[in-house]
Parts: C-alpha cells; sequence; structure tokens
C-alpha cells in the first residue's frame, strides 16, 4: 500500500504516454470495473501521444496522474465537448491502481478538476459508473456527483449484465466572455 504523502498529483504530458499505457493495461487486468477487458485495449504508444497532445493543445480537456515512486498508479480524464452547444459539458474517466486506493488520490483528482474546470468554464461534468461500484459511487457523491439515471444492461462483465449509472454535476457558472463583432 503507498503512502498518500509519496504521491504525486500532475498533469500528464505527451512524454507520459508509455507510463499511461502501462498504467491502462494494468488496470484492466486488476479491475472489472473499467470499461476494457484484458488484452482488449489494442492502442499504439503514437494513439497515446496524439491523445495527450490533443489534451495538452486544448482548453477543456485535461489528463491529470498520481505518479508514486516514478510510477503512474492512477489517472483522471476530461474530455470537452467539441461543439459549441457542448464545450462547457466535460465527460470523465477515472482509474487508480488497488495498491493506490484508500489514500486520497480520487479525491485530490476531483478537487483539482474542479479548480481547472471552473476555471475554464466548463459547468457540467458527467461519468458513468458500473452501479455495483460501491467505493467509486461514495467518491463520487462526496465530489458531488448525483445519479441522473440508469443504463440498464449498460455491459456484460463476466457473462453477467450490468447495470451503470449516469451521473453529473454542476458547477458555478462564470459569465461567458462577450464576442466582438469580428470574430464570427
Amino acid at each position: 500500500m503507498l503512502e498518500q504523502a509519496k504521491v504525486v498529483i500532475r498533469e500528464l504530458t505527451v512524454e507520459d504516454a508509455p507510463k499511461l499505457t502501462a498504467l491502462r493495461e494494468q488496470l484492466d487486468r486488476e479491475t472489472s470495473f473499467m470499461l476494457m477487458e484484458p488484452g482488449e485495449r489494442q492502442v499504439t504508444l503514437k494513439q497515446v501521444e496524439d491523445m495527450l497532445d490533443s489534451y495538452d493543445g486544448s482548453d477543456n480537456s485535461l489528463m491529470i496522474g498520481a505518479e508514486a515512486e516514478g510510477r503512474l498508479t492512477g489517472y483522471l480524464s476530461v474530455q470537452g465537448g467539441k461543439a459549441r452547444r457542448n464545450r462547457h459539458s466535460a465527460h470523465i474517466v477515472v482509474g487508480i491502481l488497488q495498491e493506490a486506493q484508500g489514500i486520497g488520490i480520487g479525491s485530490a483528482f476531483f478537487e483539482r478538476m474542479d479548480t481547472w474546470a471552473v476555471a475554464q468554464g466548463i459547468v457540467r461534468l458527467e461519468l458513468t459508473v458500473m452501479a455495483h461500484n460501491e467505493r467509486a459511487l461514495r467518491l463520487y457523491q462526496k465530489s458531488g456527483f448525483e445519479i441522473e439515471g440508469t443504463k440498464r444492461k449498460s455491459l456484460r462483465v463476466d457473462g453477467r449484465w450490468v447495470d451503470e449509472y449516469y451521473m453529473g454535476k454542476l458547477l458555478p457558472e462564470q459569465e461567458p466572455e462577450q464576442e466582438s463583432p469580428t470574430s464570427h
């Protein structure tokens, strides 16, 4: 088990692609709460680098990681909408290794994300979670997320149907910037 004092929460960069790839593959192996099954994730290092580069160049997407002893032990991605009508909204994916759970990484991720999201003008955060993932549900509810609906038979995990909850959180709105007449 890791100690929280040894964990650094930071924004991930293109140079972190190998670490992020290894982390996601390990998460796929050790938990059935992630979307992908072991061996199903077929992405190249270049694709992960491109994804991290796109996050770095975006004003409404963020990828942060928890690093301990030189390796990533968790990540949180926030992907903002691409169209004008949904740029204020962002979808979240989070994964934390079992050995790093229970020491505050999830709470630290959500605190950092909230501060960043408000500064970026994001008003809505959303995620899905398997209905039986009680630990994640507690974290999300503690972080201000509410269940907005249920996707029945959303996934098939180990031969069983699994429901997922849609969860959302509304953030304080910032005053929108006025468009100049020449910005159309």
